[in-house]
């Protein structure tokens, strides 16, 4: 699958940085309950993310070949003063910063460790690109807001998420993961609203060996249309499969089941 530039991805992080501290800085209550992620505050999310953004750029930033603990990244716990909105944006802000200042002068090659095989910077760009594109969805979630992505962002998010279903099936005994097998299921994905130079089309096919999946307009065994954001965010499970904005045709149940035996991480 044919990947976004490294720019591309790094320009996508510093806007979902800058659109995340939006929310934190909309009057949300920081105090409130995730619903799509429910054991943690709006506040507990954001520095989540950007203990994650911090990590990831100081993997990034000292070239490293294993892994660093969290414990050893600057910064990584948060501002000094908690529960005030004002001293988290100026965290995230620098957290961003940091990731997007060493992916830029690190280029897409640089050898860096990493989770899924992919030991390069350009695996960190691409995985931080998505990792804050869904847990924006869950600030905005929780603070009542709207929310939308580019569709190729979209696009691309739903081919990782089946890169890493594909390699944990590979690679790591994950009981969800092999009952992600299988002969004659599919899926297929669908999003109503991408132009068609986006392809954003998926059939997904639960094999013996693993799932196997392509782009592309074809028959299964159940499909799931809607708006490419609607269809991203229902794959990732932060949108209800009863949604207005959401059709199913087929077999609901190997949805459900795909849904809920690909949510490890």
């Amino acid at each position: 699958m044919t990947l976004l530039a490294h720019d591309r991805y790094v320009d996508e992080i510093a806007h979902q940085v800058q659109q995340l501290r939006a929310v934190v800085m909309s009057g949300a209550d920081l105090t409130a309950t995730v619903p799509t992620c429910p054991d943690w505050t709006l506040e507990q999310l954001v520095l989540h993310m950007g203990g994650a953004l911090r990590w990831s750029g100081t993997l990034v930033r000292t070239r490293a070949q294993e892994n660093i603990p969290d414990k050893q990244v600057a910064r990584g716990d948060g501002p000094e003063v908690p529960g005030d909105a004002a001293a988290l944006d100026a965290w995230l802000a620098e957290a961003g910063e940091l990731v997007v200042d060493a992916l830029r002068e690190a280029g897409p090659d640089a050898k860096v460790w990493g989770w899924a095989g992919v030991q390069t910077s350009g695996f960190w760009a691409r995985r931080m690109t998505h990792e804050i594109v869904i847990h924006r969805a869950d600030a905005t979630l929780a603070a009542g807001m709207p929310y939308e992505v580019a569709h190729g962002i979209a696009a691309d998010a739903i081919d990782e998420w089946l890169e890493i279903v594909e390699y944990v099936q590979r690679t790591n005994p994950h009981q969800a993961a092999e009952e992600l097998r299988g002969s004659g299921r599919s899926l297929h994905l669908h999003a109503t609203d991408a132009p068609p130079e986006v392809n954003a089309e998926w059939l997904v096919e639960l094999t013996e060996d693993g799932i196997a999946w392509r782009r592309g307009h074809e028959k299964a065994t159940v499909a799931l249309r809607g708006p490419l954001t609607s269809v991203l965010l229902a794959f990732y499970r932060r949108l209800p499969l009863d949604s207005p904005e959401l059709e199913i045709v087929g077999e609901r149940e190997l949805l459900e089941f795909w849904l809920e035996r690909a949510s490890f991480g």
